[in-house]
């Protein structure tokens, strides 16, 4: 019943729908939506097997979903939750200076809720979980939820994205629990400058972290880097340096615009500036070559241990291979960061529905999702969520 069921669902589920689709806000219900075309080679959602009415939390290989497939025959198989609006830092590019207005906790997603999400699209094709915040490792259960996961069939990858605050202590658990990857928050190499950029201490922790994972056999580790004009960039070669004896991979990222950042584009450094103020020092920069779905454009200094990348999610666009949905701490589907376009899966979940319903609701929103995003300067005009409120 369940895959073929789109006709006969959609009468069912309408009341679900009303209440879940944010779309609604602008008509009394939603069109049906039309399931998307399914990637050559996969079969269609009709020829799937039936799961029975009892499936919702069962785990099997299926073949990959429709519902996680866009009209552009885009597969999403990389899901990124984050597990709490909260953080222990007050960075200038993700939270506002004013701070946020924190959802009730009563609202947001708990730890049984997210594992049963996470199934849900695991089941149907989501092979890569990434948990964000927020900071994720302020969440008391977060080693708790990384060992729900990792005992998820076909869920081949957990990574975290964290400030590495409190890394050190927590990461030896994490590993145990089965944390495969790890991004770190890190935006200057200068104590001062940490402190001014974060609005709060931490500087040492955060080294000390990196330096934990490294011990800990994390090759790479990530360091993710906002670059910011009249901020940052002066510190370009450092963090290349940085890379020379250590296995780190230090993706540096255009400056982006969200609620209450402050963004303008004369903040922005693009990757083609940073690219050649790079090889100006090092000549001999190599472009290795990168992921069909990846987001960074990686180099690397011929003799270093590590490497560098680029996120050019301004200058140039990476929609045409995204594979990525996010779940929000309050349980809202985006199908695009830059998007405004929610829909509360908490919401249905609570409401007892089923998994049919679910991935009815799932598949509507993955095919809205747009070809691209609507460019840096409309998207700075654009109502979104701020940064800390979305996950990274």
């Amino acid at each position: 019943m369940f895959r073929g069921c789109r006709s006969s669902f959609a009468a069912a589920a309408a009341p679900v729908f009303r209440r879940a689709c944010i779309h609604c806000t602008l008509a009394d219900t939603c069109s049906p939506q039309p399931a998307p075309t399914p990637a050559p080679g996969r079969l269609p959602a009709e020829a799937s097997p039936d799961l029975g009415s009892t499936s919702r939390f069962a785990s099997r290989p299926l073949p990959f979903s429709a519902f996680l497939t866009d009209a552009f025959g885009r597969q999403h198989n990389y899901l990124r939750i984050s597990l709490t609006e909260k953080c222990n830092l007050r960075c200038q590019y993700c939270m506002p200076e004013d701070g946020v207005q924190l959802t009730p906790r009563s609202q947001l997603l708990t730890a049984e809720e997210i594992v049963t999400l996470a199934r849900l699209f695991v089941r149907e094709g989501v092979d890569k979980i990434r948990l964000t915040g927020g900071e994720p490792l302020i969440r008391p259960d977060v080693q708790h939820i990384i060992g729900r996961l990792r005992q998820m069939e076909n869920l081949k990858t957990i990574a975290v994205t964290t400030n590495g605050i409190n890394l050190a202590k927590l990461l030896p658990g994490l590993k145990t629990a089965g944390l495969d990857l790890l991004n770190v928050s890190l935006d200057t190499l200068v104590p001062a400058k940490f402190e001014f950029i974060a609005r709060r201490r931490g500087f040492h922790k955060v080294i000390e972290g990196i330096d934990k994972a490294i011990d800990l056999g994390y090759d790479p580790v990530k360091v993710n880097c906002v670059v910011m004009r009249g901020v940052n960039e002066d510190e370009l070669l450092d963090f290349v340096e940085f890379t020379a004896t250590k296995p780190l991979d230090v993706r540096f990222i255009e400056y982006m615009p969200f609620d209450g950042n402050k963004w303008n584009f004369k903040k922005m450094v693009s990757y083609q500036e940073m690219l050649s103020v790079i090889r100006q020092r090092w000549p001999e920069l190599q472009n290795l070559p990168s992921e069909d779905s990846g987001t960074s454009k990686a180099y690397k200094v011929p003799g270093f241990r590590g490497q560098i990348g680029f996120i050019t999610s301004m200058s140039e666009h990476f929609c045409g291979s995204c594979n990525r949905l996010r779940l929000t701490a309050d349980g809202n589907l985006k199908v695009c960061l830059f998007g405004n376009a929610e829909v509360s899966l908490r919401d249905v979940l609570r409401s007892g529905a089923t998994e049919e319903e679910l991935l009815e609701i799932v598949g509507a929103a993955v095919g809205r999702k747009k070809k691209q995003h609507a460019g840096m300067f409309n998207i700075s005009q654009m109502k979104n969520r701020p940064m800390i409120l979305i996950g990274g």
